[in-house]
């Protein structure tokens, strides 16, 4: 089922839309190459500045954009397509709701016939603006869906689709199909401590078996580009990142786990562990964020 519907809404600063993205986010917003307006492969790659990592198709017959960072990286992403071509963006694509990533939908008012989401991600858009008092600076999508999407521009097929809980209850995964490239929002957080949204349906065990699919699906060609990365480590990559990935959520349910059996608070755990068992690429600040989500999933079974 899809749902069709515009708001028309005012300009908001960088400081305005960082309201809207998550605390614990705030102080890691930079990723390893900034500003870079990187080609892949068949008129697909991906724009990098501040923010969840963007991607983008240019072609003949139109433009797709996925996640849209802060209104002034969306502005400097917009005059990188400027070089390329006139044409509107068909598409601009949230990957979820957090404001580092749809901050600077706003930038795209006035040039992109469709802004595209889960249906949950609008929702939680929606419900976290009006909470922080900041409706007036989104831009919400107009065009929803439930669990699959697709569409043709030009010669590439781009597929959206949706797999349950993983890091919010909004996730969606984007193939452009003839490039073979793989848009996963912050579903792969690429050897950095993610962030688990449990305010917003995050589910560690499905995001586990969303990665599992992923990697069923896609093959050894397909590049992976990924929501964020630590420092050092790449923001596109291949499968064996996302089987990487997916083992350091394996790894850190296993060890709360064991933690719990053993009558250890949450507390304790985050006295003892600085990195995970299993993982330790996965190391630096922010280990706390896995900590309390994997501990409350485990004794409440959210």
């Amino acid at each position: 089922m899809y749902m069709f519907r515009r708001d028309f809404i005012k300009f908001t600063s960088l400081g305005a839309a960082s309201l809207f993205l998550p605390p614990q986010l705030i102080p890691a917003l930079n990723i390893s190459k900034v500003g870079a307006f990187t080609p892949l492969r068949k008129n697909v790659g991906f724009y990098t500045d501040r923010g969840g990592t963007i991607g983008w198709m240019v072609n003949d017959e139109g433009v797709v954009v996925i996640d849209a960072q802060f209104p002034e990286s969306a502005e400097n992403l917009i005059g990188e397509i400027r070089k390329q071509t006139d044409q509107k963006v068909n598409f601009l694509i949230n990957t979820h709701h957090h404001g580092d990533h749809t901050g600077g939908n706003i930038a795209f008012k006035e040039m992109t016939e469709h802004v595209f989401a889960h249906e949950n991600s609008k929702a939680n858009q929606m419900r976290v603006a009006k909470e922080r008092g900041n409706e007036e600076g989104q831009l919400y999508p107009d065009m929803t869906f439930e669990e699959e999407w697709s569409n043709q521009i030009g010669d590439e097929t781009i597929t959206c689709s949706y797999h349950g809980r993983g890091h919010t209850n909004g996730d969606i995964i984007t193939h452009f199909e003839n490039a073979n490239i793989v848009h996963m929002g912050d579903l792969v957080f690429n050897r950095r401590f993610p962030y688990i949204d449990k305010s917003a349906g995050a589910h560690i065990g499905n995001w586990i078996h969303i990665l599992d699919h992923t990697v069923k699906r896609f093959d050894e060609d397909t590049i992976f580009i990924f929501g964020h990365s630590g420092e050092g480590f790449e923001i596109t990559g291949s499968i064996e990142d996302v089987k990487a990935f997916t083992n350091y959520l394996e790894q850190l349910m296993l060890e709360v786990e064991k933690g719990i059996e053993a009558g250890k608070s949450l507390q304790d755990l985050k006295k003892e562990m600085t990195v995970v068992k299993g993982a330790p690429q996965w190391s630096g600040n922010g280990i706390e964020r896995s900590l309390d989500a994997a501990y409350m999933e485990l004794t409440e079974g959210e």
